[in-house]
């Protein structure tokens, strides 16, 4: 049959998400919802120490009750390869140590989840005990600069002279900034169906990057490469949770393997919380010093954060302030602390959202204390090229994002007095901050064919975490391909499908749509070949991105965005409303105008969230979180969440990915926060550095602007002396 293909256009149109109707009717198939025969349930059995190690598994009573099929423990399950290159975390009933509270320490499997779970509650476990550390000091004696970050940069990198730079600036400011435990509480919890076949796996599961998770759990369980099939066609959020395997997965795996039939196994809300890597906690010291004129000579950037003893991980806190603003000297350290907790790991924009956190809350104070506006500040420390690198960008358009924001925002008509405007009770103000996210791309490969009935089949190891990563794909390949997209069927999620990263860092449209565009055009050329008829049997081409990541290495490339906010403050009661919220963004082509504005919005409120609500609160006598559900940890509602408008510019980025777009779903929360609590100030007049800032952190705020006001009244000093 011919194919014909005309010039369409479909990138940059609106287009409703082509999985929607899948989704909305329930025809979407999620981990759990596989249909598998003869299936079992697997429950965990979690310590209930912080460390230590297990003495005794005593299973006979769980194994008396109906339907309990096997008890696992570190003596009876299957073993794994500890040798591989995985995180030891991963190494599931591998030894009786006990590294944190809530760790697997035994499994039950049954017929029914709820015998699975009777049959985990009747299990007896025996522990020596050991004494736990879990709570992070800024002086922690174990703290030490990490090797590398999460980028792969060191935890200490200093250019210029940073102390010498802040001893002979002008004006200096210093300050001490604390973020908490923040968890990352999906809609689909973690959830696996695990099957085996002689020495093959199948894994239905919620996963972020299949083929990434294949190989990974492959060297664990000592399998060929290409043994593992990993299965993820739709996802429920994931946020960086899912980017590679869990010890949930790892057990329904070994649970599998033990019974010799398929296994499943879904967490509860509060096993979440316990189970599921989360943000780390930071202490952060931030020095800025500047001239008169604001621009800035030294930032000196010093973090603390949590690591679980057993895992070496380090959140890149302070690469954005590398990279961000003009200053000559800077240096940036990350120190970590061995603790007995939870390994932390990746959580929407890791590290950088931390980091802007201080950052742009610094930058604030340094406005304060110039008399400077805080736009107008970040405008005089804008460069042209990387400070750290030394190349220029491939776009930069944070001066633009700030200047159409503050337009948009009528920043002009600001009072910068803080503490001064009043609506009735309400004390009202305004904020900024500066967002920043990298542009990452990644080798991907990608197959396009044209079928004889006229359609086209591409299929990519992507995966839509409901991001609408599917739809955005779907515009790439049918433009690429000059076709209506209904004569484009898109294949993703699954391992089998070719190598391909994970969606996460933001880079999963750019990397797979690369690879999508090179297939879907490399097949037109390789159909003119056949006169534009598609041969007996389809004609299908492969594509393959890792030669050509080599022509990005000439700039450096970041995304860029800013954010805007108006806070309200109850004097009565300390509550804190935002009225609205502004993101302006520079990422290059916005593929789809309707999903990505669901992802900047999502981000801000994630924002939001972090600055007001969330906050693991860790019980030092056992070593757990004491809130682990939603009754205690709280996450923005509708009722939190105000006007929110996000707005990008037309930025160009002369890119060769051929996609033209770089990542958003990170750079939106990344400064947000910053914006609210510079908001707080600006209503108030007082600073709070910690987060999140609850009602009772208002209300301390509030006692001390009124305390200062009581002190700058006149007459004030003379009444007090009378009294003393």
């Amino acid at each position: 049959m011919t194919t014909a293909t005309t010039t369409r256009q479909t990138v940059g149109t609106p287009m409703t998400r082509v999985d929607g109707l899948a989704k909305v009717t329930g025809a979407a198939t999620y981990a759990y919802e596989f249909p598998t025969p003869d299936v079992g349930y697997v429950w965990p059995v979690q310590a209930t120490i912080a460390r230590g190690r297990v003495t005794e598994v005593d299973g006979a009573p769980a194994l008396a009750r109906p339907g309990v099929l096997a008890v696992l423990d570190s003596g009876n399950a299957p073993r794994l390869n500890t040798e591989a290159p995985a995180s030891p975390d991963l190494f599931v009933l591998q030894s009786p140590e006990v590294a944190y509270h809530g760790q697997i320490v035994a499994a039950v499997v049954a017929t029914s989840l709820e015998a699975a779970r009777e049959g985990a509650a009747a299990v007896r476990v025996s522990y020596e005990q050991q004494p736990h550390d879990v709570v992070l000091r800024f002086d922690h004696e174990r703290a030490h600069v990490a090797e590398t970050v999460t980028d792969g940069s060191p935890g200490f990198v200093e250019r210029g002279d940073t102390e010498g730079a802040l001893a002979a600036a002008p004006v200096r400011t210093e300050a001490m900034y604390t973020t908490p435990v923040e968890h990352t509480s999906p809609m689909e919890p973690h959830a696996t169906i695990a099957a085996w076949e002689e020495d093959r796996l199948t894994l239905y599961n919620s996963d972020q990057g299949p083929f990434m998770s294949s190989q990974l759990l492959a060297a664990v369980f000592g399998l060929e490469e290409g043994a593992v099939e990993v299965i993820a066609e739709y996802i429920g959020g994931g946020f960086g949770s899912k980017g590679i395997p869990r010890s949930p997965t790892v057990l329904a795996a070994l649970a599998a393997k033990h019974l010799g039939r398929p296994v499943k196994i879904a967490l509860t809300r509060q096993q979440m919380f316990q189970l599921i890597p989360y943000r780390a906690p930071t202490i952060q010291r931030v020095r800025l010093g500047a001239g008169r004129d604001g621009r800035m000579t030294a930032i000196d950037h010093e973090v603390v954060q949590q690591r679980s003893a057993m895992v070496e991980f380090a959140d890149q806190a302070g690469s954005s302030t590398r990279m961000m603003y003009a200053a000559p000297h800077v240096r940036t350290t990350v120190k970590v602390a061995p603790l007995d907790v939870l390994p932390p790991a990746w959580f929407r924009a890791p590290g950088h959202t931390t980091g802007m956190f201080a950052l742009e809350s610094a930058m604030d104070e340094l406005a304060t204390e110039l008399e400077i506006d805080p736009v107008e500040l970040r405008v005089r420390n804008d460069t042209g090229v990387d400070p750290e690198s030394g190349k220029p960008f491939s776009s930069r358009g944070l001066v633009a994002c700030l200047r159409e924001g503050a337009a948009r925002f009528d920043w002009a008509l600001r009072d910068p007095k803080p503490g001064i405007r009043r609506e009735g009770r309400w004390l009202v103000g305004t904020g900024v901050a500066s967002a920043h996210h990298p542009d990452y791309t990644f080798p991907s490969s990608a197959t396009a064919r044209a079928e004889a009935d006229g359609t086209f089949t591409v299929r990519v190891g992507a995966v839509d975490i409901g991001t609408g990563g599917r739809t955005a794909l779907t515009q790439l390949a049918a433009d690429a391909l000059g076709i209506p997209v209904e004569r484009l069927r898109l294949e993703i999620g699954r391992a089998s499908l070719g190598p391909a990263p994970f969606a996460g860092g933001s880079l999963g449209t750019a990397s797979w749509g690369w690879a999508v565009d090179k297939a879907c055009r490399a097949l037109l050329a390789e159909l003119d070949g056949y006169g534009g008829v598609v041969p007996d049997g389809g004609l299908e081409v492969r594509a393959d991105t890792t030669e050509d990541m080599e022509l990005r290495a000439s700039f450096s490339r970041h995304s860029f965005g800013a954010h805007f906010a108006r806070v309200r403050v109850d004097t009565d009661s300390g509550e804190i409303r935002v009225d609205r919220m502004l993101g302006v963004f520079a990422a290059g082509r916005i593929v789809n105008p309707k999903t990505a504005r669901s992802q900047f919005l999502g981000a801000m409120t994630m924002g939001l969230s972090m600055a007001l609500l969330e906050i693991g609160e860790v019980d030092p006598v056992f070593g757990d979180f004491a809130n682990h559900d939603f009754a205690g940890y709280h996450v923005a509602a509708n009722a939190d969440v105000p006007k929110l408008e996000a707005v990008w510019l037309d930025e160009r980025d002369d890119s060769p990915n051929p996609v033209r777009g770089k990542g958003i779903g990170e750079l939106g929360i990344v400064g947000a926060a910053a914006a609210i609590t510079n908001a707080f100030h600006h209503a108030t007049g007082q600073r709070v550095r910690d987060l999140p800032i609850r009602v009772e952190r208002s209300r301390e705020a509030l006692r001390a602007a009124r305390a200062e006001a009581e002190k700058r009244r006149p007459g004030a000093a003379e009444q007090g002396k009378t009294v003393g």
